[in-house]
């Protein structure tokens, strides 16, 4: 393999489309991931193994808010964590493009770890609700549980629309290859914003001030729901139009 220089202008020749994508992610999580796939693959590292490091910072960050108290010191160390989590995760999927070294048990290891992240991260934040935080009322435990559901619904059900939308256009390709080369739209990249995990992990920067983290993860909690219940009704239209076609 060439220079890091050389690596990242291959790393950007083997993007993804930008299609479905937020502006955080493509501007941001993606260029980031770039360069740290660009490192992993001059220190000889394989997509699992960067997989694995997402986890073990994303992982780590998740325990810290539930076991430790929080304060603004804390609110930094698991922003940042999170964050550099995120952005190996993107990283895995562009070394795996860019060696040709992907596979169907990279492809699940990758969903396994992400899974495990969106169930962890609230279940966490109920955690630290219920060991640190002074709540207004007891029914602000149940509010981690509803931002999980829908967290975890989505992921589930956009995998799902990915997987059985491609068994689909086997047999129907036109509809979804039509779908597929759609341009990509910049107001559809502000609005996918709020709906981000990068973005979501900006709310964990307010830790140190409950009460403030409380209105921002509930804010953010309202928003997932209402993006789920939009998301749903898409997807649903597109295989049902699929099934039709």
């Amino acid at each position: 393999m060439g220079s890091t220089g050389t690596v990242l202008r291959e790393l950007r020749g083997a993007q993804k489309s930008a299609k479905g994508v937020s502006l955080y992610s493509r501007y941001v999580n993606r260029p980031a991931g770039r360069v740290l796939a660009a490192g992993a693959c001059r220190a000889g590292l394989t997509p699992n193994q960067v997989t694995l490091i997402s986890a073990l910072f994303t992982y780590g960050a998740v325990a810290s808010v539930a076991l430790v108290e929080p304060s603004w010191t804390l609110a930094v160390l698991v922003y940042a964590a999170l964050a550099i989590g995120f952005a190996f995760d993107s990283a895995d999927g562009q070394l795996a493009r860019l060696t040709g070294r992907g596979g169907p048990d990279g492809e699940w290891l990758d969903h396994v770890v992400d899974c495990g992240k969106l169930l962890l991260v609230h279940t966490a934040v109920l955690i630290s609700f219920y060991r640190f935080g002074e709540l207004p009322s007891e029914a602000w435990l149940l509010l981690p549980l509803g931002f999980q559901l829908a967290a975890v619904v989505t992921f589930c059900a956009g995998l799902l629309r990915e997987h059985l939308g491609k068994a689909a256009a086997s047999a129907q390709g036109p509809s979804w290859a039509a779908t597929r080369a759609a341009p990509v739209s910049r107001v559809r990249a502000v609005a996918l914003l709020p709906a981000d995990y990068g973005v979501f992990c900006l709310v964990f920067l307010l830790l140190g001030a409950p009460g403030a983290f409380r209105a921002g993860y509930a804010a953010l909690a309202v928003v997932h729901t209402l993006f789920l219940a939009a998301f749903l009704a898409k997807w649903f239209r597109e295989l049902k139009a699929l099934r039709a076609g």
